[in-house]
């Protein structure tokens, strides 16, 4: 046990004084160290060149600088540590003031659902509450404390009768809380319970609306002329045939239509334009980065009011059911926002077999005073609607996925058309109807060609061996549904056939390994040049040598 003690004694000794030969060092280095530092410097000093002498007092300063530099560094630590003791009492103020203020909170709230509740309790009552939105239109009467807080008082006149209209029968318990409808009529005499404000005053305007005089013989070439026409005659807008033809193609292949390109070349302009010529203006819906979900076009209900509250896309969609004509809907901006998260339900409607199964649902059931053209809460997608969205592709904006590509028709729109002079063009009112029957009658008229038919299944059949791409089921019904109206337009079939490709097939390479299309983009233009000749197809050839250059 002694020889223990003796060996922890000098090994615990020799620690001790290596410490302390450390902290002496140290303090020799930087403390005592300094007149041994300055003896050397004097000595050397005379002896040495200019240069010399500058480079030693410049390595003087710098040791001077080492010790003043830590005990800077020690000096504000000490004061930081210092300060955050004495901040200790101000930080405990802080926060009992802090939650002095959130007890004051809770007390608003607690206040705030008082009120509320009390609104609700009286809305249960026999008398009338009147909701303060389209109910404003009528002989209303504004709720005060007296008809809230005293149900015995009777309210005299139209509004007394409305209440009694508009609260649900079979229940006088106040905590069912029976809903209060606004109430819009266009008789002074008579009162409509709704919960569709817009939707109810969309009704109204149908009741006794007067239709224009339709065309029913005008031919598809005359329709796109005629717009091209009064666009330049009468809104200074100017686009070429081939643009025209595209957009009036499109709408024969797909209810979505998607136009893309730079800013300033007309893309909002077009459906506009082409809306203002059938007379019937088209919805422009500007679409914001915040866009989610469906309620974000149709709108939502709201439990606390009983009320849809309705959006302008809802009301044209509506309003549609009531107009014989083409109804234009614009999505201004469309990929701001996900298409494939807010217009989701849209898509899925759209690609329904059956026409009567276009329905959106808006609310489970169906009640007194609901609008005319809804049944059990739902509404009916005219066939006579077209959506029209326009992109950018920049950093701002959302890639549009093939999802989105493949059920819409693209236009691109990238370069403007010259001005020039024509005579004033008239507006051209047509049906919706008989749109589809031109579109029916071209198909009927400018079949796609049999060698045309084989020049493409020698194309598909080169693209699923080298790029295991093939053309699609919607792509090819698309093809039929574009190509004939193309030519019915004033197009050829080799033009309409080149631009779907182009837009629809080709454009699958931007997804695709950059080496590898890039080696074999070469290969593919020569056996385009090869099966449909060297002067066609040039759409589908430059689209192909951009991808080339861009990758």
């Amino acid at each position: 046990m002694s020889e223990f003690l003796k060996f922890a004694f000098e090994v615990l000794s020799q620690v001790v004084y290596n410490i302390v030969t450390w902290l002496v060092a140290f303090a020799k280095v930087f403390v005592t160290g300094w007149f041994e530092y300055f003896v050397i410097f004097k000595t050397y000093f005379p002896t040495l060149s200019i240069v010399g002498k500058v480079l030693s007092v410049l390595l003087m300063i710098l040791l001077a600088a080492i010790p003043i530099v830590i005990i800077l560094l020690l000096i504000r630590r000490a004061i930081l540590n210092y300060q955050l003791k004495a901040d200790k009492s101000d930080n405990a103020a802080l926060y009992r003031e802090i939650g002095r203020l959130n007890k004051q909170v809770l007390d608003l709230m607690e206040e705030k659902n008082s009120i509320l509740a009390l609104k609700v309790n009286a809305m249960g009552g026999t008398e009338r509450i009147p909701y303060m939105g389209a109910s404003a239109l009528t002989d209303d009467v504004i709720p005060s404390v007296g008809n809230v807080t005293d149900p015995g008082k009777a309210v005299q006149g139209a509004a007394a009768k409305a209440g009694a209209a508009a609260i649900i029968s079979g229940t006088d318990d106040p905590k069912k809380a029976p809903v209060v409808r606004a109430v819009v009529s266009s008789d002074p005499g008579e009162t409509v319970e709704h919960r569709f404000p817009k939707l109810t005053l969309v009704d109204q305007k149908y009741a006794a609306f007067q239709y224009p005089q339709y065309n029913n013989d005008i031919t598809l070439e005359e329709f796109v002329e005629g717009y091209r026409l009064f666009a330049a005659s009468q809104m200074k807008l100017y686009y070429t045939p081939e643009i025209i033809r595209r957009f009036v193609a499109g709408m024969a292949a797909s209810k979505l239509l998607i136009l893309e390109g730079i800013s300033g070349t007309g893309k909002t302009s077009l459906p506009y334009s082409f809306s203002r010529y059938m007379e019937n203006p088209a919805t422009i819906v500007s679409v914001q980065p915040s866009y989610r979900d469906r309620t974000e076009i149709l709108g939502y209900f709201n439990e606390f009011s009983k009320r849809f509250n309705e959006t302008e896309f809802l009301r044209a969609l509506y309003e549609a059911n009531y107009r014989p004509d083409p109804t234009l809907i614009v999505l201004d901006e469309m990929n701001l926002a996900r298409i494939e998260y807010y217009f989701a339900e849209m898509l899925s409607v759209l690609e329904m077999p059956n026409e009567d199964e276009w329905v959106l649902d808006l609310v489970p059931t169906a009640w007194e005073g609901d609008p005319v053209k809804m049944e059990g809460g739902k509404i009916h997608v005219s066939t006579a609607t077209w959506f029209v969205g326009t992109a950018n592709n920049d950093d701002s904006t959302f890639t549009i996925t093939d999802k989105v590509y493949d059920r819409a028709m693209p236009i691109e729109l990238n370069e403007r058309a010259d001005a020039f002079e024509c005579e004033l063009q008239p507006h051209c009112d047509i049906t919706a109807e008989h749109l589809q029957y031109l579109f029916q009658k071209a198909k009927t008229e400018h079949p796609i060609s049999e060698e045309s038919l084989e020049k493409l299944q020698k194309m598909d059949n080169y693209l699923v061996t080298r790029f295991k791409l093939s053309f699609g089921n919607r792509i090819m019904k698309q093809m039929y549904d574009f190509i004939p109206v193309y030519v019915a337009c004033g197009g050829t079939e080799l033009g309409g056939m080149d631009y779907i490709i182009a837009r629809k097939v080709l454009k699958k390479f931007e997804s695709m390994n950059v080496t590898f299309v890039r080696d074999e983009i070469t290969g593919l233009i020569n056996y385009i040049d090869k099966t449909f000749g060297k002067a066609e197809m040039e759409d589908s050839k430059s689209y192909l040598r951009r991808i080339q250059n861009l990758y």
